[in-house]
């Protein structure tokens, strides 16, 4: 027996791609794994640095208080930096903020108002229009019935 409406438990199979945006996907997966291995390239590069770098310092004749300087400046340059950075951050938060005061809000209160409308014309038409109607329907039925009691009007 045939279902008169068609069941949606079948998968949908996407459209097959076309030649172009199988060039376009093959780029950019390329992309992506010249990306990662650029990565684990400097991650390995790093761990080597770090590496020479211990073996340096635990050598008797290091300069250690040299060094220790050139850290500190390196250690303020990286304060520096992170001071600028949560400027930035402070400033896109104060426009974040502005942004919800005076755009989104106003929005809000337009939706709440329109909502209110809304409830209050469908209040007005359930009083005046729907029940006015279910009431005359109701009549009309009882007074379908009474003609048909009466033999007034057949069955």
């Amino acid at each position: 027996m045939a279902t008169p409406y068609p069941t949606d438990s079948a998968p949908q199979t996407p459209p097959p791609l076309t030649a172009e945006q199988l060039v376009a996907l093959r780029e950019q997966e390329r992309k992506q794994k010249q990306m990662m291995a650029g990565i684990i390239a400097i991650i390995v590069l790093l761990v080597a640095l770090l590496g020479v770098a211990i073996y340096f310092l635990l050598q008797p004749t290091t300069p250690t208080d040299k060094i220790r300087d050139v850290f500190i400046i390196v250690v303020a340059l990286e304060t520096l930096v992170i001071g600028v950075a949560l400027i930035v951050l402070v400033v896109q938060l104060a426009s974040l903020i502005n942004l919800l005061q005076n755009e989104v809000r106003p929005i809000l209160q337009a939706t709440s108002e329109t909502v209110n409308n809304l409830r209050g014309t469908a209040e007005f038409l359930g009083e005046n229009v729907v029940e006015p109607v279910i009431k005359l329907n109701g009549y009309l039925a009882g007074l379908k019935r009474m003609l048909e009691l009466l033999g007034v009007k057949p069955k």
